[in-house]
């Protein structure tokens, strides 16, 4: 099944995606069995990103050829970060590129998991069992600025800087399928997506140690590669199985 927000008469109402329609639902399927209060033409949905996560985590440096590229240690256990939620933005919504914004300006495809029950102190089963769907990620960065601060405040977490959609997919055997990024058509990476060194439900023990996750939460997977992205170019990331998430970029001032 798929599940997405879309915007509807000004606010967020989720919906069932079917392949024509997405039928409007009563309320969320993370918190139970909404029921259909109507439909709108899917080629016509205004996508939202698929849920705003109570808690925004995400892995970095959870890939074999992107940890030897940046030339740093293989991790020796799941450490987990956070984004911030300013930083959400749906499917077919513009990557506004800050005007001050200098050097390196990145995308980087990501499979996120996104939590369906409360867990805390969670087995592996557990937490397999705790996820409600899968969805796509778009870890956009500023590496000038990430090399600048102290934190990734502004380099990860600007507004429009991660986008997230257009789904949720909850019949998907993810780690088994292949993330594409694409630019202006041309594809610049493809990788196995569960070719991790962690995989999710490894970080969901390790978050739940220590910090109760909740329903709704999100968690970013890392990326194998990245790829320069810049104002006029249009950037997907696909998994297959899952859907593609697809993205203008424009030029902060620019945008309508």
């Amino acid at each position: 099944m798929r599940y997405a927000r879309v915007a509807v008469g000004g606010r967020a109402v989720w919906g069932r995606v079917g392949a024509t329609e997405v039928e409007l639902l009563s309320g969320s399927p993370i918190d139970g069995k909404p029921r259909v209060t109507g439909a709108v033409r899917r080629e016509t949905a205004v996508w939202l990103p698929p849920v705003v996560p109570p808690v925004f985590y995400a892995v970095g440096m959870n890939y074999p050829r992107h940890i030897a590229h940046a030339g740093v240690p293989v991790p020796e256990r799941p450490e987990v970060g956070y984004r911030a939620n300013n930083a959400l933005t749906g499917h077919g919504s513009p990557i506004v590129k800050p005007a001050g914004v200098e050097g390196r300006f990145e995308a980087e495809p990501e499979l996120v998991a996104v939590i369906g029950r409360s867990l805390r102190h969670a087995g592996r089963e557990e937490a397999r069992a705790a996820v409600f769907g899968w969805t796509i990620g778009n870890d956009v960065s500023a590496r000038a600025w990430q090399h600048q601060d102290r934190t990734f405040w502004r380099s990860k977490n600007s507004d429009t800087f991660k986008p997230m959609g257009p789904w949720i997919e909850t019949d998907v055997d993810a780690l088994a399928q292949t993330t594409t990024l694409r630019v202006n058509g041309a594809e610049r990476a493809s990788f196995p997506t569960g070719d991790m060194v962690f995989d999710p439900f490894d970080f969901l023990v390790e978050i739940t140690r220590h910090i109760t996750v909740h329903p709704g939460d999100v968690l970013w997977m890392g990326a194998e590669a990245t790829c320069r992205i810049e104002p006029g170019d249009t950037v997907e990331v696909g998994i297959s199985g899952i859907g593609v998430l697809s993205n203008p970029v424009q030029l902060e001032g620019n945008q309508p």
